[in-house]
């Protein structure tokens, strides 16, 4: 597995900010246990809760970024990417087993619930850990998008939930402090459990979609469809064309048919001029083109 230093780019960035991840998970997490000590609030121990979710998936983040920069072997010659989708379904799977914590513990608080204790510096350690959480998972979506990076992208869109779910935490917590009425604090809890729920399958729908080898997007086969038209020789034309998503890296293959009196030499300039053409918009891909007689056919 490759060292840090010899990590090439992008992928240096991606172990950065992978690290960088669990670096902010841990420190949200101290913040929001504090938040939750010093007041008793079952809404902002489900919102801490989370937080350890935070951190489990971040590591799971690191290591699927490890995993899928290594290089193609005779095991596995199409690389490791996939290793992402995997992060991003333990992920899922780590959200809904704490969105299930939480309602458990939003119905014993609903049962029995108990006043808030220093509500004004509790919600003030919260709201410091939520704007840190709002500050990385804005960063960890956009290099995530940037990067085909699916792992950091779901830990920023998990840190993003997190974040309005704390937003609502924060403004309930504080009407309970000024209302006096504890069962609201329950409530909010169960509220935030299912908001994690829906993320969570959300997740793992995305995920799974990723492991089926499910097509890339209309618009962008649209695109790709647009690139061979204006590249190709005016007496060729393609056909079967085929593509997909492993992590960062776009797979496209597609048969083109050719005059049968071309020449090998011929042909073979036309795929590398359509695969230029291709790279310089899908940077980072795997193209595989089957030259084959005009006329021909399975």
């Amino acid at each position: 597995m490759p060292t840090g230093p010899e990590l090439p780019s992008p992928h240096a960035t991606l172990y950065r900010l992978a690290l960088g991840s669990i670096g902010i998970g841990v420190l949200v997490l101290g913040l929001k246990f504090l938040a939750w000590r010093l007041t008793g609030s079952v809404a902002l121990y489900s919102d801490a809760l989370e937080s350890i979710i935070n951190v489990a998936t971040a590591i799971a983040a690191f290591v699927a970024v490890r995993v899928s920069a290594m290089p193609a072997d005779d095991n596995h010659p199409y690389g490791h990417t996939k290793a992402e989708y995997l992060s991003a379904v333990i992920e899922g799977v780590l959200i809904i087993l704490a969105a299930l914590a939480i309602l458990r513990e939003s119905w014993q608080g609903f049962i029995a619930p108990r006043p808030i204790d220093a509500p004004a510096l509790g919600l003030a350690i919260s709201g410091a850990a939520t704007l840190v959480n709002l500050a990385w998972g804005t960063l960890l979506i956009r290099r995530g998008r940037r990067l085909r990076s699916p792992a950091l992208a779901a830990d920023g869109h998990h840190l993003m939930t997190d974040v309005w779910t704390s937003v609502g935490v924060i403004a309930g917590v504080a009407v309970v402090a000024l209302t006096g009425w504890m069962r609201l604090d329950a409530v909010i809890a169960a509220l935030v459990a299912l908001n994690i729920l829906w993320a969570g399958w959300k997740i793992m729908h995305d995920s799974v979609a990723g492991l089926m080898d499910t097509s890339l997007p209309p618009e962008e086969v649209a695109r790709i469809e647009a690139i061979i038209a204006a590249t190709r020789g005016p007496t060729n034309d393609i056909h079967e064309l085929r593509t997909r998503h492993a992590g960062r890296l776009t797979f496209i293959d597609f048969s083109l048919r050719v005059p049968g009196t071309m020449s090998v030499d011929d042909s073979h300039a036309v795929c590398d001029d359509l695969e230029e053409a291709l790279r310089r918009e899908f940077p980072e891909s795997s193209i595989t083109i089957h030259v084959e007689p005009r006329g021909h056919s399975h």
